[in-house]
């Protein structure tokens, strides 16, 4: 078993087999409609409440969700000894808890390096499935995957140098470029979480498993109602798997994230995008055409400093941003409130000024 740390007592874990005898540790907490997370694969069901890089992540779902959350094989809370990475393994896991945990109909949340399995598991079983979130999601292969085979030995015995030791400078590779604009704290937490959340050994296996995963063929499938959103900078995960997955999918919108981190920040104003998009579509299941609330708070803000009589350029220069940027902010407004046209500024900014 992994490490264990302190979690808040609103927190229930419980563990379940796997069809090859493996334990595997899950857990509930929060209140609403039920929401599953497939998530990333660094996670420790505990550790994970201590954190600053998740934290903001759990107490928000638990607010709009009953969360069920779970750590993979070989990581967290569930067993370490693991001979079997293979994502065939992965999906069994996750319909042997989806079937332990009593689960019929629920909205799933697929993360990182988590969305395959989230991806496969909707294709599948289309008729659990109420609706889908990706959030820095793909749909093949792995997190740095390339094809040059040199590189990928290099980074695999970097992970074997650096993974268990005391000190960070291996682990912090890795955390530049999953949270770059993070703080030296932030940035060791997550060096730390590398540590907790699986062995040197596991980590490799799992990433050489992960270099094998494809499940594109299968997006054509996913009936669910589907909401992605993938950060424009995220170092991790290119943007361009964003675009690919919400185009791949047949009901399927895609939000832009004004973020360098592939694990946002409570701190950064995307983070504010991110639960807006989230609650949104998680009670209703596509974006409100009428509601000006459907608007991200970034979004408004610009309404507002329209509503004086700025342009984009003004409202560039107030906000620090490039002119490119607001006007894919005012692109989003308008498909939001279902207005277009020469008059479609004017009308958001009626309707802003209405409510």
């Amino acid at each position: 078993m992994g490490n264990e740390a302190s979690a808040p007592a609103a927190q229930e874990v419980r563990l379940c087999r796997t069809e090859d005898g493996l334990r595997l540790a899950w857990a509930r907490h929060g209140s609403g409609p039920p929401l599953l997370i497939a998530s990333c694969w660094l996670s420790n069901l505990q550790y994970d409440w201590q954190s600053p890089i998740w934290r903001h992540f759990l107490d928000f779902l638990g607010t709009i969700a009953t969360v069920y959350r779970y750590d993979e094989r070989g990581f967290g809370l569930s067993d370490w000894d693991v001979t079997d990475f293979s994502f065939q393994a992965r999906l069994r896991d996750l319909e042997t808890l989806v079937g332990n945990i009593g689960l019929d109909r629920f909205s799933m949340l697929g993360m990182s390096g988590g969305s395959p399995v989230a991806l496969a598991y909707a294709a599948g079983h289309p008729e659990r499935i109420d609706r889908l979130v990706l959030y820095g999601a793909l749909a093949s292969g792995c997190f740095g995957d390339t094809d040059d085979e040199a590189a990928e030995a290099g980074f695999e015995a970097m992970i074997r140098a650096g993974w268990a030791r005391p000190e960070h400078l291996f682990r912090r590779v890795f955390t530049s470029v999953f949270i770059p604009d993070a703080t030296e704290e932030q940035m060791t937490w997550l060096d730390e979480l590398q540590r907790v959340s699986t062995s040197t050994e596991n980590a490799v296996a799992s990433r050489i498993a992960r270099r094998k995963i494809d499940v594109q063929s299968q997006l054509p499938l996913i009936a669910a109602s589907t909401l992605v959103l993938h950060a424009r900078e995220d170092q991790a995960a290119p943007f361009g798997w964003g675009p690919a997955l919400s185009s791949a999918i047949a009901d399927a919108r895609l939000v832009t994230l004004e973020s360098k981190n592939h694990i946002l920040l409570a701190d950064e104003p995307a983070w504010t995008v991110f639960q807006d998009e989230v609650a949104h579509f998680l009670r209703t299941g596509e974006p409100d055409k009428s509601d000006i609330t459907a608007l991200s708070v970034r979004e408004r803000e610009l309404l507002q400093l329209a509503a004086t009589g700025l342009d984009n350029h003004a409202v560039a220069d107030r906000l620090t941003l490039s002119v490119r940027t607001v006007e894919r902010h005012f692109q989003n407004v308008y498909c939001k409130l279902d207005i277009s046209g020469h008059s479609a500024r004017a009308a958001a900014v009626a309707r802003l000024l209405s409510q």
